[in-house]
Order: C-alpha cells, then sequence, then structure tokens
C-alpha cells in the first residue's frame, strides 16, 4: 500500500482524534435512561397576574404543600390570553419578589424629624393612616360647592392605583375612593 503524505496525514489526525476521544472518558456504550422528578410535581399551583407593569401578563406560582407555603417556581402561563406563558426579564425575575431575604416583613415607620425607622404593628399601621386619612379628610372636605350644589368631596388627598388589579378590583378601589370624597384618582398604567 503505497501512502502518500496527505493520506499519512489523515490517518494520524483520525488516530490521534480516535485515542483522544477514548482517553477522555467517552463511553458509546448503551446505559440505562432515568428522568428526574420535576420540583412542582406535589406542588399546589395558584394563577396569578405579574405586579410590575401595566400589561397584565398571567403567570403560574407553584407553592410546597409541606405548610410553609414557600415558593417553588414561577413561570408564564401559556393559557392567559395576553403573554401566552412568556415573561419579559421583570417577570421571570418574579420569584426574587417573593424569595427575597432583604424584603420588608413588617411595616416600618419613621416620625417626624426621626432619622431611624422603627419596626411598628400591623394594626397601629392600619389604625394610623385610617386616622391620618380621616383627619385630612375632615378637615378639607366640601359639602357645597359656591353654587350651592352638593358635592360630598376632598382635594386635599389623592390616589395612585395599581396597574395590577383586575377590573373588579378596581371597581371595589375606585368604589371606596370615590365614598370618601376623594376626586383624585388616577391609576398608575396611564403615569
Amino acid at each position: 500500500m503505497k501512502v502518500t503524505r496527505r493520506k499519512f496525514i489523515q490517518i494520524s489526525g483520525a488516530a490521534a482524534a480516535g485515542l483522544a476521544t477514548g482517553n477522555l472518558g467517552f463511553d458509546l456504550s448503551p446505559v440505562m435512561a432515568h428522568a428526574q422528578m420535576l420540583k412542582t410535581k406535589y406542588a399546589k399551583e395558584t394563577i396569578t397576574i405579574c405586579p410590575y407593569c401595566a400589561v397584565g401578563c398571567g403567570a403560574i406560582v407553584h407553592t410546597s404543600k409541606k405548610g410553609d407555603g414557600r415558593v417553588i417556581n414561577i413561570e408564564g402561563d401559556p393559557d392567559h390570553v395576553i403573554n401566552r406563558g412568556s415573561l419579559c426579564s421583570k417577570g421571570a425575575g418574579l420569584s426574587g419578589l417573593v424569595e427575597n431575604e432583604n424584603r420588608l416583613l413588617e411595616p416600618m415607620y419613621r416620625a417626624p424629624y426621626a432619622n431611624v425607622w422603627k419596626q411598628v404593628s400591623w394594626d397601629w399601621a392600619i389604625g394610623e393612616i385610617a386616622r391620618r386619612v380621616k383627619k385630612t379628610r375632615d378637615a378639607d372636605f366640601t359639602k357645597k360647592n359656591a353654587k350651592g350644589q352638593i358635592v360630598n368631596r376632598t382635594t386635599a388627598i389623592a390616589s395612585v392605583g395599581s396597574a395590577a388589579m383586575d377590573n373588579e378590583e378596581c371597581w371595589i378601589y375606585q368604589a371606596l375612593m370615590r365614598a370618601i370624597g376623594l376626586v383624585y384618582i388616577e391609576h398608575q398604567a396611564r403615569i
């Protein structure tokens, strides 16, 4: 067999490649394949809406059934009419909103002229908000306008809603704001 220089280089290259792959631990013999169990197999599935912008993309949240309610996985809802299962980068990072060691779980309060925030109870915070809303409303409440027409309004309080609310939540929110006399009611989606 006459071996040319070109043929010798080809044979040498093939032999070197064979030795290299053989020594790297490649085993081409058949193996038993097995699938890993999904971490969401025994999780509770809840459908929700992404809270970040006014688009209203649907998301599926998987939580642990072990009693701790920890979020295991968040993904786009493929059945949702808006996003069809896809999420933007902020929506894809929703688990960071829930599972964040720096997230505040209790309300904080900083008194006027104080330089330190202190932790307060939920009952105190909700009560304080209600007292301040009532005090401001009562101080600026207008029962009748200059023409003598009944208006029952306050212009000292404004409200900015949330783009993550659905229509039913927006209706309840609007009804509450109108019931206490607000006229400056805005929605975050248009800001």
